[in-house]
């Protein structure tokens, strides 16, 4: 008997808590239904029922769907707030949710924009260029609408785990030879769902595609590169791939991205519709143009060359070291270029560009050997035709090829001038003496002037006595000097 009062005080205790609790409810519902007919853009304390909140309409939700499920959300003291976490928007958004269906049977519009971020670098040897971009995508699915749950937020700032669990349009670079999402520190990918279920993904990847390259021009050349992008699961009937802003869907982060080698000149995006055997797909290419900066060339190989013509045709080491260094320096240039060019078979524009700038050292060497040649003959020339002239006068006076200066005047220990004639020893020591003015006479006398000097004196005090002659005196059949 004492038991079963005992049961009936606590369900009689129960009750009236019970009856508590939905009287609450009701008075939470009745303020609620007040600041959605009023809509005043004010600031709403709730004491004891919910959390401060400021926004200019409130659309709330009853947090309690049921008495049962009331009793277990709400303790004594405290009701859950007036608006839903991010949290509780997640779990419920994902409890029914289907991954692998799309979102809305018409297909899916999936808007796609590309940040340039930087560019690595371009390689002629493998033909392919580096760089890291972000990408964004956008699309709208239904099946994550939150709208009507009063959220605290705007909007939900998410991780790539919640995005494992969503449907995505699995877009690739279907050209590249690799792409990946940076993970420093962590994986670099941003997630957002808006209340009316468009989800915005932004990825920061880096991404490796190929070049047409071609050294038609080289170095004054300019090479083509090129990303697809596209959903590779499906076809423009269940996607839609097309580009977020058709005017600038492709946005520079820098005002110019230079390179060692290269400058980035132009670039664009195209759509294009490719046909494969399971349908349709739609193609965002971005093209990327490259010029080559050939500064480094030109100051290499032509201007060293150019530089010969300047210089005098009698400087002849400077024009040679000139030439042997830039020969040395072109050679050294086109094997390292070599290095880093794909092997083919074919004739490429550099071979040809490389064997002309060789050509032309080779031929400037080649014409200063020519006017080097050309000016030793010059000079050799004017010393011959002085000594031709006195040449012929000395034949004249008789058959004896004695030196072309019959009378010569020398001056004497006593420092007075006397003539000598062909018969004279001491003029014999003149015939084969070459003229003062001449080449062969400035490097014998160079090395040899004490000996000359000493030589000449000897010979003109040994025959000094046979060969002097009064200064007036005359040699017979011959003026004086």
């Amino acid at each position: 008997m004492f038991g079963e009062d005992l049961n009936f005080n606590q369900k009689e205790r129960d009750m009236e808590d019970l009856v508590n609790l939905q009287n609450r409810l009701e008075d939470l519902e009745l303020k609620q239904s007040i600041m959605k007919s009023e809509n005043v853009p004010e600031i709403f304390g709730i004491i004891d029922d919910s959390v401060t909140i400021q926004q200019s309409t409130l659309l709330v939700e009853s947090p309690i769907q049921s008495i049962n499920s009331a009793i277990i959300n709400v303790e004594h003291d405290e009701i859950d707030h007036v608006c839903t976490t991010d949290k509780k928007i997640i779990e419920i958004l994902l409890q029914k949710y289907k991954a692998h269906k799309t979102p809305s049977e018409e297909g899916v519009n999936v808007w796609i924009e590309v940040w340039v971020q930087e560019v690595n670098s371009v390689n002629e040897m493998t033909s392919d260029f580096d760089m890291d971009i972000y990408v964004t995508e956008l699309w709208v699915d239904k099946a994550l609408r939150y709208d009507d749950m009063n959220p605290c937020k705007y909007n939900l700032s998410l991780n790539n785990e919640i995005l494992e669990q969503i449907w995505k349009p699995n877009t690739v670079f279907v050209n590249s030879k690799s792409a990946t999402i940076h993970k420093s520190p962590f994986t670099n990918l941003f997630l957002m769902i808006y209340p009316n279920g468009t989800v915005w993904a932004n990825y920061r990847v880096q991404v490796k595609g190929p070049c047409q390259m071609d050294f038609t021009s080289f170095p004054m050349d300019e090479q083509t590169c090129l990303l697809t992008f596209e959903s590779f699961s499906y076809n423009n009937q269940e996607v839609n791939m097309q580009w977020i802003n058709t005017k600038e869907p492709l946005i520079l982060l820098k005002d110019q991205i230079i390179l060692p080698d290269f400058v980035l000149s132009n670039y664009n995006t195209s759509i294009e519709h490719v046909t494969y055997p399971a349908g349709i797909w739609n193609e965002l290419t971005m093209t990327f143009t490259f010029t080559r900066r050939y500064g480094w060339y030109i100051f290499q190989a032509y201007v060293p060359t150019y530089l010969t013509i300047f210089i005098s045709v009698k400087m002849i080491p400077a024009r040679t070291m000139l030439g042997v260094n830039s020969l040395l320096a072109l050679t050294f240039h086109f094997g390292n270029i070599m290095r880093n060019l794909p092997r083919v078979s074919y004739v490429k524009a550099f071979d040809v560009w490389m064997l002309s700038c060789l050509s032309f050292v080779f031929c400037s060497l080649l014409e200063l050997a020519i006017i080097g040649a050309i000016n030793a003959r010059s000079e050799t020339n004017a010393v011959k035709k002085p000594l031709k002239k006195r040449s012929r006068s000395s034949s004249v006076h008789g058959s004896r090829k004695y030196s072309p200066i019959i009378y010569h005047k020398v001056i004497d220990n006593n420092l007075s001038t006397r003539s000598i004639s062909p018969d004279d020893p001491w003029m014999m020591t003149k015939i084969f003496m070459p003229s003062e003015g001449s080449v062969i006479t400035r490097s014998i006398v160079g090395r040899n002037a004490t000996r000359i000097r000493m030589i000449s004196l000897l010979l003109e005090i040994d025959y000094g006595k046979h060969a002097y002659r009064p200064r007036n005196a005359q040699v017979s059949g011959q003026p004086t000097a």
